[in-house]
């Protein structure tokens, strides 16, 4: 094997240097709405340097096992984002290190798929009546067993020549506002809290809006929240800044991550937003 040229050399310990211990910590897979399966993800994130990452599919944490099977160095964190309500708005929740048995939380898994299932059915059901036509076993071969939403249905459409893309089919059809979208059934935050707290698990805000404020912060970290997520695709350094030093205030952990559903989006590549070890480890002790 020919030597290796000090340039190279020095590139790839800086590389190393940048990504060492560090963890994404928002990451879907096939289980829901996400395209790649638990195994791609570890995969990816081993070719990026990533030491851990969570596994967080909406209302599942049924792909967790699949990524601990394939981990091979890389630490996988048992992950959830539940789809919750506060003050009438939704709020996405991030659980962490929960308990894979925990029966409470489970159940309300399962019952807010099973909700999951029933609007997404009745989305293709309302497309139909708008002249688009979906062949429905086609179609549950694409979603399989997965926590069913949305972009599940829009991957279809445009897989199957039916919509140029997925921003066109939320455009058209399935956007908050769209002619065939439902409401989803979403659990009261502090219910939400107490199930991932129940599963000894840590609870956190995800990308939260920019209507979240220190006081919003303080009465959800009251409820049993533990942490925020800080560092996420769509958000912007000063706002970023802005939410640790709420955190720090408040005494809340702080998470990061790509929030990635599959390729295509460089932004939200595995890894593209990340923790460092010494975060992870803040938030392990919450």
């Amino acid at each position: 094997m020919p030597a290796r040229q000090p340039f190279t050399v020095l590139c790839q310990t800086a590389a190393r240097s940048r990504t060492t211990g560090r963890a994404d910590l928002h990451l879907h897979t096939t289980y829901s709405d996400g395209a790649y399966t638990p195994a791609e993800i570890v995969d990816l994130a081993r070719r990026s340097g990533l030491a851990a990452v969570a596994i967080t599919d909406h209302d599942s944490f049924e792909g967790v096992p699949d990524a601990r099977t394939a981990a091979r160095g890389v630490e996988v964190i048992a992950g959830v984002e539940i789809s919750s309500e506060y003050h009438g708005r939704e709020l996405h929740l991030l659980g962490y290190f929960i308990l894979l048995d925990d029966a409470p939380l489970t159940s309300a898994l399962a019952t807010l798929r099973a909700e999951r299932a029933g609007r997404f059915w009745e989305m293709v059901k309302r497309l139909r009546g708008c002249g688009v036509s979906v062949n429905e076993e086609e179609l549950r071969d694409h979603a399989g067993t997965s926590s069913l939403g949305r972009r599940n249905l829009a991957e279809f459409l445009v897989k199957t020549g039916r919509a140029n893309s997925v921003r066109d089919v939320f455009a058209r059809y399935l956007g908050d506002r769209g002619r065939v979208a439902l409401p989803k059934v979403r659990l009261p935050v502090a219910d939400a809290i107490r199930l991932v707290r129940g599963a000894a698990g840590v609870a956190a805000w995800a990308h939260p809006s920019y209507d979240c404020t220190r006081d919003s912060l303080a009465e959800l970290r009251d409820l049993g929240l533990g942490a925020v997520e800080v560092d996420y695709p769509s958000n912007r350094a000063a706002r970023s800044r802005e939410l640790r030093t709420w955190a720090a205030e408040l005494g809340l952990a702080v998470t990061g991550g790509s929030d990635c559903h599959g390729p295509g989006h460089y932004a939200r590549a595995v890894g593209a937003c990340s923790v460092t070890a010494e975060e992870l480890e803040r938030l392990r002790r919450v």
